[in-house]
Order: C-alpha cells, then structure tokens, then sequence
C-alpha cells in the first residue's frame, strides 16, 4: 500500500518539476540577452510616472537594487542635461523646477 503512495507522490512531484523545467526553458527563450541596466532604468521610470506597479516590479527584477540606483541616477541626469539645454537654463534651476523648488 505505501509502494503506491509513494508511487503516485512521485508521479505528481515529476510532473510538477517537469512543468517547471518548461517554464524556465521557455522564459530562457523569450529573454534569449539579459536587460542592461540602462533598459533597466528606462523600463523603471517610465513604469514609475505611469504609476504601473506591475511594470515598476518586472524592471526593478531586471538587475540588481545597486545597478537600478545607477541607472536611473544616469538616466535623471541626461534628463536633466537635456531639458537644460532645451530651455537655454542651467542644469541647477531645470532640476529645481522639476522638483517644485523655489529658485536659489
């Protein structure tokens, strides 16, 4: 009796470890490069001024915490850089206007 206990645990973890083996080598399959954190940032931001929570969890998965601080950092930076020079503005007041600060 416990044989075909056994029996039929075993099919059941076989067939789930079987069905998770297809999920991984199919999302290995979609993803066939990894994100750079650069996408990574791009991918965060935009997700973030969307406010699309599910979008904000996939990117920040993409790379590690440490690497999305640095991409986004570079990412508000450019930003930054280019509204700046769009306005004909210092980098400093762009940034404070964007931020809602009072002019220094």
């Amino acid at each position: 009796m416990w044989g075909k206990v056994r029996g039929i645990g075993n099919r059941v973890i076989g067939r789930r470890r079987a069905e998770e083996r297809a999920g991984r080598e199919e999302r290995a399959g979609r993803e066939k490069r990894p994100h750079n954190l650069f996408e990574a940032a791009a991918a965060y931001v935009s997700a973030c001024a969307e406010d699309d929570q599910d979008r904000i969890d996939e990117a920040a998965g993409w790379v590690s915490p440490e690497a999305l601080s640095f991409g986004v950092n570079e990412l508000a930076c450019r930003a930054v850089i280019a509204l700046a020079r769009e306005r004909d503005e210092s980098p400093g007041t762009v940034a404070r206007a964007l931020l809602g600060l009072p002019a220094a």
